[in-house]
């Protein structure tokens, strides 16, 4: 039967060779006397520990009747699947750090990375849009991020956010930015918060005062509402409109402007629906919610009609303050005086009128 022997698929050299000594009734011992070798010999070819030489091939072909290159063939094969194997782990393994250290397919399905089959491409795609050297460096949100993470989907999701934010910054110029100048100004911001129409101004007005102004809608698990940090010289405003409504985008636009005219250092993204309880959120937090409307004024509006807030009584207080009513209604309901089913035609949408800001 040895002469029929045939490699039809890759297999470890020992299996055959354990095979042959079953087919033929025959021990290890008893082909280590055959061909006058010590038996740990056959023993380690048979566990795959030790190549078969071609020496070896040449007893093994004379003690079963088969060709010596029979078993060369076996081992040269074998071996050369160990290598493909072993580069194909490798392969595995980069693409595993690239997925770790980057939301990947995220990245292509935004247009922010170039697909390419290349995994060299796809490693220097991911580096130079996460700014780093090689895959071996980990990405970070900045020395003076005020969290601790670990690098968890959430985590990296974010840094490819803010990296986008950044690279759209840099794509066009905004004036020097001077931080008294800038609190002076907030009355202006704030009398585009009447209508609807008058929020197509808040870009322009934000790069004469020497502010960045970035909307990228947030990558999956981030959650994010805004981002404010420095480039150089010059604070960054980033929004998400993940909730697309007037309310949250006044209250998420003013509270970035709050961790800026607070003089907060570092990197705030913020998820306004979950605000950490640390002294810089609640100052940017209280800002903008008295920036939008003052306290008394609010406090003395709910004690005159609580608990029925209807939509004229609304309209009517929110002309009063110069407000679009969109943005007491979300004030009401974010304090829980109306449920967040009612009066909902008041939420209008501000995409359309951003829409040359936000990033597709």
């Amino acid at each position: 039967m040895g002469n029929n022997l045939k490699a039809a698929r890759v297999s470890q050299p020992g299996r055959i060779l354990k095979r042959e000594l079953e087919a033929r009734g025959w021990t290890q011992k008893d082909l280590a006397n055959i061909m006058n070798r010590p038996p740990q010999v056959i023993n380690e070819i048979i566990k795959g520990t030790k190549q078969i030489t071609p020496e070896t091939a040449i007893e093994l072909s004379k003690a079963f009747g088969t060709s010596a290159k029979f078993w060369q063939n076996l081992e040269a094969n074998y071996q050369l699947f160990l290598a493909k194997k072993q580069e194909s782990d490798s392969d595995i393994q980069r693409r595993s750090r690239l997925y770790t250290i980057a939301p990947v397919t995220e990245l292509i399905k935004c247009q922010w990375i170039k697909p390419t089959d290349s995994l060299d491409k796809l490693e220097q795609e991911i580096c130079d849009f996460l700014g780093i050297k090689n895959t071996l460096q980990e990405p970070v949100l900045g020395a003076n991020f005020r969290h601790n993470h670990q690098l968890n989907p959430e985590y990296t999701s974010l840094i490819a956010w803010k990296r986008r934010v950044e690279f759209l910054a840099k794509q066009y110029q905004v004036a020097d930015f001077n931080l008294e100048q800038f609190k002076l100004e907030i009355t202006r911001i704030l009398s585009c918060a009447e209508e609807e129409e008058m929020i197509t101004r808040i870009p322009k007005i934000l790069e004469e005062l020497g502010v960045y102004f970035i909307i990228v809608p947030h990558l999956n698990k981030t959650y994010l509402d805004g981002a404010t940090f420095p480039i150089n010289d010059n604070p960054v405003i980033a929004l998400t409109l993940r909730y697309n409504r007037i309310d949250s985008f006044w209250f998420t636009l003013m509270h970035e402007i709050g961790h800026i005219v607070a003089e907060h250092e570092g990197i705030y993204l913020d998820n306004l629906t979950d605000l950490e309880d640390n002294k810089e959120e609640v100052e940017a937090n209280t800002l903008a919610k008295n920036w939008l409307i003052t306290p008394d004024t609010f406090s003395n509006f709910v004690q005159e009609n609580q608990p029925k807030f209807s939509g004229k009584v609304i309209s009517d207080f929110a002309k009063t303050q110069k407000r679009h009513p969109g943005i007491i209604l979300g004030r009401l309901q974010s304090e829980k005086l109306v449920d967040y089913k009612n009066l909902r035609k008041y939420l209008v949408k501000v995409s359309p009128y951003l829409s040359n800001w936000i990033d597709n």
